[in-house]
């Protein structure tokens, strides 16, 4: 057990708003950091099956059928096993909302529903990215490991065995029978491991724990079509949130490759600024201002500290605690999934130059503005500052939206949202009479238009561009009548939109609906190989074509096809990695937010468009 690798879209997710697990199809949990999704891992069998670590809890027999599903409304996984002698399942969750429930517990519990069963268990924690040692400890009540700065313990209802660097258990569990397992964090190692809960026990927490998101669920405005996978997006969300500090990682995970065997393999354990719009936008959009509101603190206390230096006053992206330091690293003594190599830590991108966040900044203020509350004059301030920094800056050459490593180049997508950033502020400043150089800004935003219409337009492709200079197209163009750049049904825009359907081979962006973010023999971006369709990119899509179908109706009806396609390709618990690879399967980080966060979009606009028609 736990010693291959499963393809990504095998897994679910479970958390607590602090860290998340992710639990494979087979009864293996190969991924969790504790006790924050930044700390270092304790399993990371995905990263590396044989040292990694892993906690696996399975039937201990031939030809197992597995299933995998959420109990209705929650983010309790249930595994469920079938074989030929019975039924078993595990629910596995952290606990959350209960008076009982601590924060830093991980429970598992094995029953079996029908016939006789025998299980295997086995646990082995790998300290530190499984770059150090640590010590086995065995109890009346279970086992605890002891590594540098932190001790971990396994609560369990038999008596666990010594196996290597781990502990294993054989079982059998008859019908209607079930055995509760929890793995906790402790204090220190001297602190006591604690019971293992009893069956009313494990029930009450279990209970506690569905009751906490059938509660927050219930804030969900959305009614429309595609409830059902709106909601498991923004539990997904909501998983994928600190709640200390309101915080929202791009995905729990790093390294998972764009590429199998490729080296584009990143960190995305940390909080871009950039998803702040897309963020508060699609919670904002289906009911969740509690997430938006805490969000917006978290991006609040960044350009209350930001002072300034060659990148600008802003980074892209920060810790989950809002610290700037996020040096990567590469961990050589891991294999990397199904050997794709580096295993990278922490993300050299922070200190890249990318324009565009000041534009999802503003964005995000002005809408919270809008729907949730008015902006204090003290943030308008500070805000004020950073509009004018990018009047001083916006004609400077950045590494974009997707953080190229091939050096910087005149994006038209950073173009784009310089010019959100300055109409945003103007009609915030406006809404509220705010003190502004609205002169400057006028003037700024009116240039920045008149030249991506000149410099990021191809008169002879009849397209707008990636980058001034160059013919290649780029999927972040389909913002535009998003944002509302340009009217959805522009001849420009719907040209670029036609252009970005046609397959590769063609010159386009497309494979079978599915939409690449660009073409890196086209578009070199500074890294070898190639990559999967971005699945963010297809909603994108989805969504331009869902506004100009208000007056093309045909489009309407191809917005809806692919949107309903997009949904074929999400796993089956409805999760969605970052890409798709040339065979349907999950490609990059699991699961990614920003994914997440298009679907809804897509799908609340799209919803509404097909009511109104």
């Amino acid at each position: 057990m736990g010693a291959k690798y499963q393809p990504i879209e095998d897994y679910g997710i479970i958390g607590n708003m602090r860290t998340a697990a992710l639990v494979g199809m087979d009864g293996s949990i190969d991924w969790l950091c504790w006790p924050r999704f930044d700390s270092p891992s304790i399993f990371a069998a995905i990263l590396d099956a044989e040292k990694g670590g892993y906690f696996s809890i399975a039937p201990a027999c031939e030809r197992v059928s597995h299933k995998q599903f959420y109990w209705p409304d929650t983010a309790v996984l249930v595994t469920r096993f079938l074989h030929n002698d019975g039924v078993g399942e595990i629910e596995d969750y952290m606990p959350v909302g209960g008076r009982s429930a601590m924060p830093n517990e991980l429970i598992r519990r094995v029953r079996v529903v029908r016939g006789k069963l025998p299980f295997r268990l086995e646990c082995r924690p790998a300290f530190d990215y499984a770059r150090a040692g640590h010590e086995v400890h065995l109890s009346v009540h279970g086992a605890h490991f002891d590594g540098p700065g932190l001790s971990l313990g396994l609560a369990a209802p038999m008596s666990l065995q010594r196996d290597g660097n781990g502990v294993a258990a054989d079982f059998v569990l008859g019908e209607g029978e079930k055995a509760t397992f929890v793995f906790r964090l402790l204090d220190n190692p001297k602190d006591r491991l604690g019971h293992c809960p009893g069956d009313c026990e494990a029930e009450e927490l279990f209970r506690e724990t569905v009751a906490f998101w059938r509660r927050w669920l219930s804030k969900c405005t959305y009614t429309g079509r595609w409830r059902e996978m709106v909601q498991r997006s923004a539990i997904t969300l909501k998983l994928m949130s600190y709640q200390p500090t309101g915080a929202i990682v791009a995905a729990p995970t790093c390294s998972l490759p764009e590429a199998i065997g490729g080296e584009r393999n990143w960190d995305y354990r940390y909080t871009w600024v950039r998803d702040a719009a897309f963020t508060l936008y699609g919670l904002l959009r289906i009911g969740f201002t509690e997430e938006a509101a805490a969000f917006r603190d978290w991006l609040q206390a960044r350009w209350r500290d930001a002072d300034g230096d060659e990148i600008g006053p802003l980074q892209l992206m920060y810790g989950i605690d809002g610290r700037a330091e996020l040096t990567e690293e590469t961990l050589d003594h891991l294999d990397g999934y199904r050997g794709s190599r580096p295993v990278r830590i922490g993300n050299g991108a922070h200190r890249q130059l990318q324009l565009d966040i000041y534009g999802e900044l503003m964005d995000a203020v002005y809408l919270h503005n809008k729907y949730v509350e008015p902006v204090p004059y003290d943030n308008w301030i500070r805000l004020r500052r950073l509009v004018d920094w990018l009047c001083d800056n916006w004609k400077r050459q950045d590494e974009g939206i997707w953080e190229v490593r091939g050096g910087r180049r005149h994006f038209v997508y950073s173009k784009l949202m310089s010019w959100v950033a300055l109409d945003r502020s103007l009609r915030l400043a406006d809404k509220r009479s705010f003190p502004a150089d609205r002169g400057r800004w006028l003037k700024v935003r009116d240039e920045i238009y008149e030249e991506v219409m000149s410099k990021g337009w191809d008169p002879n492709r009849k397209t707008f561009v990636q980058a001034y200079g160059s013919s290649a197209l780029d999927a972040s163009s389909l913002l535009m009548p998003l944002v509302f750049f340009m009217a959805p049904t522009d001849p420009r825009m719907l040209s670029t939109i036609d252009a970005i359907r046609k397959p590769v081979a063609a010159g386009g962006l497309a494979a079978d609906g599915l939409v690449y973010r660009y073409d890196p023999a086209a578009a070199p971006d500074g890294l070898s190989g190639g990559e999967g369709t971005f699945n963010m990119c297809s909603f994108w899509l989805a969504e331009a074509l869902t506004r100009a179908g208000r007056t093309h109706p045909s489009r309407l009806d191809d917005a809806r096809l692919l949107f309903e396609q997009m949904l074929g390709y999400a796993n089956h618990l409805g999760l969605y990695s970052e890409q798709t690879g040339n065979s349907g399967e999950a490609l990059g980080n699991f699961p990614q937010a920003f994914t997440h966060l298009a679907l809804i979009s897509a799908a609340f606009n799209l919803d509404r468009a097909l009511g109104s028609r």
